[in-house]
């Protein structure tokens, strides 16, 4: 029995209830969560959406490899990013109207790539051009600097740093635009899966910085692109 039930704002599916409006109603569109899906549920959900949106860009996050085996039978133009871990479909590469300018996604380290990765393809998927600069921790400080000029070119700046994260306050002392700290949970024991960087990032003495949730590469592009769109 076909469980699925059609609403002015939503469709039911049984397992999940799908917005109808939210791409014009947020700027973004509905990404599916994977963790604590299987597979065949996060397929279907994104065939769903294919046919209720088939002029959006859709995007599945934390995504496996077993995730997209099954979504590109249902999905056939999917894709599958293994670093971001996103399961995309392209339809479009300005979605949502016209951007004033760069997002830099900075990384302080090449451990934290797969979260800068997140949050730089995430960005793309929204339709903003994206500046990846990586590996440029405040362990060798020299290498920032020789990266400032681009930094200070973006419009939005996103800093994923683990360990201290020392480097979301050094790039806040040195630029005029908004700075979205994402902490990693990458790091040694008293790390703390990622509280240190957290509250490291929330007691940043420079000013202009917001933080966001422990590897929330996600949340900081959907953030960025609504500064970088205003």
């Amino acid at each position: 029995m076909d469980s699925k039930k059609n609403h002015p704002t939503h469709e039911e599916m049984g397992f999940a209830n799908l917005d109808k409006f939210r791409p014009a109603r947020t700027g973004a569109p509905e990404a599916v969560f994977c963790p604590g899906k299987t597979p065949l549920q996060i397929g279907e959900i994104l065939a769903e959406l294919s046919r209720m949106h088939p002029d959006e860009n859709l995007m599945a996050t934390r995504a496996t490899q077993a995730d997209f085996d099954v979504v590109s039978g249902l999905v056939p133009e999917a894709v599958y990013d293994p670093v971001a871990k996103i399961i995309a479909v392209v339809r479009s590469i300005n979605p949502f109207g016209t951007y004033k300018g760069t997002i830099a996604v900075v990384s302080a380290g090449t451990a934290y790539i797969p979260v800068a990765e997140e949050a730089a393809v995430v960005a793309e998927l929204l339709g903003n051009p994206v500046d990846r600069i990586y590996d440029v921790g405040v362990a060798g400080i020299h290498r920032l600097f020789d990266k400032l000029d681009r930094i200070r070119e973006a419009n939005v700046i996103i800093v994923v740093a683990g360990m201290e994260a020392a480097l979301a306050s050094v790039v806040g002392g040195l630029v005029s635009r908004p700075v979205i700290a994402v902490p990693t949970h990458i790091g040694y024991g008293s790390s703390f899966e990622g509280l240190t960087a957290l509250l490291s990032m929330l007691n940043s003495c420079a000013n202009g910085i917001g933080v966001v949730n422990i590897d929330n590469g996600y949340g900081a592009a959907c953030l960025a692109a609504k500064i970088n769109r205003a």
